[in-house]
């Protein structure tokens, strides 16, 4: 008997054949392995946006394969987050182990960052690898925490004093491994954005200190004093620091999207011209020009991706060779990577089990009229207005006989409508993996149900609370409005920008970890022990001034601000977090410096400048260019030729539009083709673009880029990319100076 892998194989074959066609007779010189392994190499790097230069060796080919492995990729994610946790575990820690256990997993973090880095010193040029600022970093910080670790034993070992001072260097390693070149992209935009920022930082930071001193000449002399009976307004620190903490200001958004336009513009340079050497490797010859053969463009993709089915392959040479001539020139070529991406949903059609089991009660008159009503626009039109009506008996009292009652309406309707649902979609395709909105409305509407009937069963059985199982059931029928969300086109584009997004706010989020676990570990050194907590409840009298008599009578103390402190990372982290809500974050700084020193003051200074001021603007920059790039741009090129291939080869089955639900660009590669006949091919295989998941805000901005990229435009070398300065591939951005 035939395994499953033997039928999807056979399976392969028949689809392949169902698609193939005579081939003219071309000249084809023989292309080794080993030239297909780097034309693959370059295809995989410019789908996936790598800009790494390797060794072109066979060998060289295989360590950069196995580098890019998503299992050697996850071996140092994973060291990485151990070297960040150990500061839960170290003093001032959560948990405190001993020094012992933490220094060997910290040397063992370091042994396998050096296996990492051995590995891609192996893949790239040695000119390349030592030039790359990356490494470098990477080889110093592994450097100095070993001899760090080693100074801190020795001292700890002979009673002295010893500070973990290379602590701070651990987000370095998250930053500056290859995996992490977001990341990287995020500080760079960051660095760029930093000369444009500094002419609005500087005006601001001038008159704050002009403003400073005008206060110290108007007020010094006037004994003024604050509510604690400390001197205010008497000496220029003080006065600028105070000035300082009533201002806010906003660096403008738009400084920083010429910076990151320059990282998108070199990202496209670079994955063009990676295409181009792929294409140069296997080329051929046909008449005056060069063009890549359908032979060697079905073994290039089955190397770079090798999970696509036969029949998803054959779609996207069906898109390349548009004209069917059996060969694609470079132009064609070069959107092989931007077809890679995009995800085609391959489906087959099912026949409902209803139609199986009674055929002609499925297929009567009446069926067909409710399985019509079901799929029309109208049918959710109506339950959309349903939810709204839903949504206001929701808002009455529950006490109220009528509302109560009502909702046992409600929910009879909301069931009816998922049985007509099931009655008209085959249920296998209904509750795919992928149909979010259809488990969404089913999940819920089964959880109100059976909390209603739990909530009304202890009403009737009396003599018990059911007001948490009645709480539960409110918040659940409040779920069912976010359903009416997708029907609004404008909500639609907010839902849509907010997914592209995601990817964006992780990249920040990552960046925001690193400079928090920076200023956790400097802040735990300076301020550990200064203040203490002793709990909400606690009538030890240290518990008023936290611990420490020089907050005696302070704000901080009589705020209980005594939490807010740098005892262990966790502490640290939180109390970072608050600071960067700019919310009584001057009575904290306050607080630090009553118990170390005025300079404490800059500690918190770099932070609300770096974080507050800088990353939080950037941040808000980056998502108004989101929703600009949201509204401003179609779906690429490729994409269309995609759709318009599956229309006409009368394979489309609900393409998603730009316009269309949130629910079809969700879809994900849900595949069950099993054994398809030849014959009935076209009536059962149906394909869908859910390209959602592609469309990121970087590839959008690289779609713009590379519409103004010619074909006969000469790209530069992969060497002369990597030198690239923003200078050499942007227009001059405009200056103060420039500015008339």
């Amino acid at each position: 008997m035939p395994t499953a892998v033997e039928d999807r194989d056979k399976t392969e074959e028949n689809l392949s054949e169902k698609f193939h066609r005579l081939q003219p007779n071309l000249n084809q010189p023989t292309v080794d392995d080993e030239q297909f392994q780097l034309a693959a190499a370059y295809v995989s790097d410019a789908q996936y946006n790598r800009n790494i230069q390797f060794e072109t060796s066979p060998q060289a080919i295989r360590f950069y394969k196995l580098y890019n492995h998503w299992s050697t990729q996850g071996i140092t994610y994973f060291f990485i987050l151990v070297d960040l946790f150990l500061g839960l575990f170290e003093d001032p820690a959560v948990y405190l182990l001993p020094i012992w256990v933490t220094s060997t997993v910290e040397f063992i973090c370091l042994l396998m960052f050096t296996v990492r880095l051995f590995h891609f010193a192996k893949i790239t040029p040695t000119k390349v690898f030592w030039r790359d600022a990356k490494n470098i970093c990477v080889i110093v910080s592994i450097s100095l925490t070993m001899m760090d670790m080693i100074v801190y034993l020795t001292l700890r070992e002979t009673g002295y004093f010893a500070v973990r001072w290379s602590r701070v260097l651990r987000p370095l390693f998250c930053v500056n491994f290859t995996e992490s070149r977001q990341l990287r992209r995020a500080f760079r935009n960051i660095r760029n954005t930093l000369p444009e920022i500094t002419y609005v930082f500087v005006l601001f930071m001038f008159s704050v200190a002009v403003f400073s001193l005008m206060a110290l000449k108007l007020f010094a002399k006037r004994k003024l004093t604050t509510v604690e009976g400390a001197p205010y307004f008497s000496n220029y620190l003080d006065i600028f620091f105070n000035l300082y903490v009533l201002v806010t200001t906003a660096n403008s958004p738009d400084v920083m999207m010429p910076a990151y336009e320059n990282e998108v513009r070199k990202l496209v340079y670079m994955k063009h011209r990676k295409m181009i050497e792929a294409f140069n490797l296997l080329k051929i010859t046909n008449g005056t020009e060069f063009v890549v053969p359908d032979s060697h463009w079905r073994q290039l993709v089955k190397l770079v991706a090798p999970e696509i089915p036969s029949s998803h392959r054959e779609l996207l040479w069906r898109v390349s060779d548009d004209e069917q001539k059996g060969f694609v020139g470079r132009e064609s070529f070069i959107r092989l990577a931007d077809l890679l991406n995009i995800q085609v949903v391959q489906m087959k059609e099912r026949t409902h089990p209803l139609e199986k089991c009674m055929p002609n009660m499925y297929n009567s008159t009446v069926s067909q009229f409710i399985r019509r009503i079901v799929k029309h626009q109208g049918f959710r039109y109506t339950y959309d207005v349903i939810i709204v009506i839903n949504a206001i008996f929701i808002g009455g009292d529950e006490a109220n006989p009528l509302i109560s009652k009502a909702e046992w309406v409600f929910l009879t309707l909301y069931i009816i409508e998922i049985l007509l649902k099931l009655f008209a979609y085959e249920p296998r395709a209904f509750f795919a993996k992928s149909q979010f909105w259809n488990w969404f409305d089913s999940l819920i509407i089964v959880a109100a149900l059976l909390g209603t009937i739990v909530n009304t069963t202890l009403k009737s059985s009396g003599g018990y609370s059911s007001q948490q199982v009645l709480d539960i059931v409110f918040i659940l029928r409040v779920l069912r409005l976010i359903r009416i969300i997708d029907s609004f086109q404008r909500f639609r584009v907010l839902l849509n920008t907010l997914v592209n997004l995601i990817p964006t706010m992780l990249t920040y989020a990552g960046l925001v970890v690193v400079v928090y676990y920076i200023f956790a570990i400097i802040g735990m050194e300076a301020f550990k022990g200064r203040i203490q907590f002793y709990g909400a409840n606690s009538s030890d009298p240290a518990a008023k001034y936290c611990g420490n008599p020089a907050l005696k009578g302070s704000q901080f103390a009589a705020l209980k601000y005594c939490r807010n402190n740098f005892n262990n990372i966790v502490s640290a982290i939180i109390l970072l977090i608050e600071l960067t809500v700019v919310n009584q974050w001057h009575v904290i700084a306050a607080g630090f410096v009553k118990v170390t020193h005025l300079t404490a003051r800059i500690f918190f200074v770099i932070f609300h400048i770096m974080v507050v001021i800088i990353l939080i603007n950037i941040f808000i920059a980056f998502v108004l260019e989101a929703f600009f790039v949201e509204h401003s741009l179609a779906r690429s090129a490729v994409e269309t030729a995609v759709e318009k291939k599956i229309q006409e080869l009368g394979m489309g089955d609900c393409v998603d539009h730009s316009t269309g639900n949130l629910v079809e660009v969700m879809e994900t590669n849900e595949n069950d083709l099993g054994n398809t006949d030849d014959s009935d091919l076209k009536s059962k295989l149906r394909f869908k673009i859910a390209s959602i998941r592609y469309k990121t805000v970087d590839a959008l901005l690289q779609h713009m880029f590379e519409e103004e990229l010619k074909p006969e435009d000469e790209i530069p070398t992969l060497e002369e990319i990597d030198n690239l300065s923003p200078d050499d591939y942007l227009p001059k951005q405009p200056t103060f100076d420039s500015i008339a």
